[in-house]
């Protein structure tokens, strides 16, 4: 179980990336992207994330011992999203600021978070909210905005210790539930299904799942998946910061 402070003072380590270009005329940040690296080690995925070959980047990672490695200046646009959909939108990348996680990920042997890396998650996110925009429901896990092509930052990510320092929104206990059918509200939330995506309704429910009910992630919708969406839409909830 992993006790969340903050560190309130990051360790900055320069590690910048060619890999970003201008955000298009008008774009507001908006979006938190969050990531896991996927790779075997940290050298690799910040070799990688650095690589103008690769055409992949975040605005930052961070490492196990929570060195924050800043590798894009906020106000450019990062590669971090790829095929994304998010509320309405389809370039994700145009108004989102991606941060990546060491960790090896499902591919590698998924282990959890550290708790250096979450409290300077928790600290970096503060400032990146504070400097922008961004409400609760537009917090999300790559998996959220690709699901049907990503799995991070996993089921072992902890998004509810981060709603409960603001970053984020986790859905409040309910006694309601759905008044329409689960795609319809899915979408409403913010997920990407057809017509909008090539989603199915199954990847769907499982990012849902991974974010919102991570203790069983199987693709079926249930009693409480349900009510944690009717919780999550209930009026002002995702709105509140």
């Amino acid at each position: 179980m992993i006790t969340l402070e903050p560190l309130m003072t990051l360790k900055i380590v320069e590690c910048r990336s060619p890999n970003h270009d201008e955000r298009p005329p008008g774009a507001v940040i908006d979006m938190l992207v969050l990531h896991y690296t996927g790779m075997k080690t940290a050298d690799e995925a910040l070799a990688r994330l650095c690589d103008p070959e690769a055409k992949v980047s975040a605005h930052y990672t961070i490492g196990r011992d929570g060195r924050v490695f800043a590798h894009v200046q906020e106000q450019r646009r990062a590669w971090h999203a790829g095929v994304s959909y998010w509320a309405g939108e389809t370039n994700v990348n145009a108004r989102s600021i991606g941060i990546e996680l060491v960790n090896p990920g499902h591919e590698f042997g998924y282990v959890p978070f550290t708790q250096s890396q979450i409290a300077a998650l928790i600290d970096l996110s503060r400032g990146i909210l504070a400097r922008h925009p961004i409400p609760p429901n537009r917090v999300v896990g790559h998996s959220d905005v690709a699901p049907a092509r990503k799995t991070d930052p996993g089921e072992l990510f902890p998004w509810k210790h981060l709603a409960e320092f603001g970053i984020g929104v986790w859905p409040q206990s309910s006694h309601g539930s759905l008044r329409e059918p689960v795609a319809a509200a899915l979408s409403r939330y913010g997920y990407g299904l057809t017509p909008h995506t090539d989603v199915s309704l199954e990847e769907a429910v499982t990012a849902f799942q991974r974010h919102f009910r991570p203790s069983e992630v199987n693709g079926v919708w249930d009693g409480e998946c349900d009510s944690a969406l009717a919780a999550l839409l209930a009026p002002g909830v995702v709105l509140q910061r």
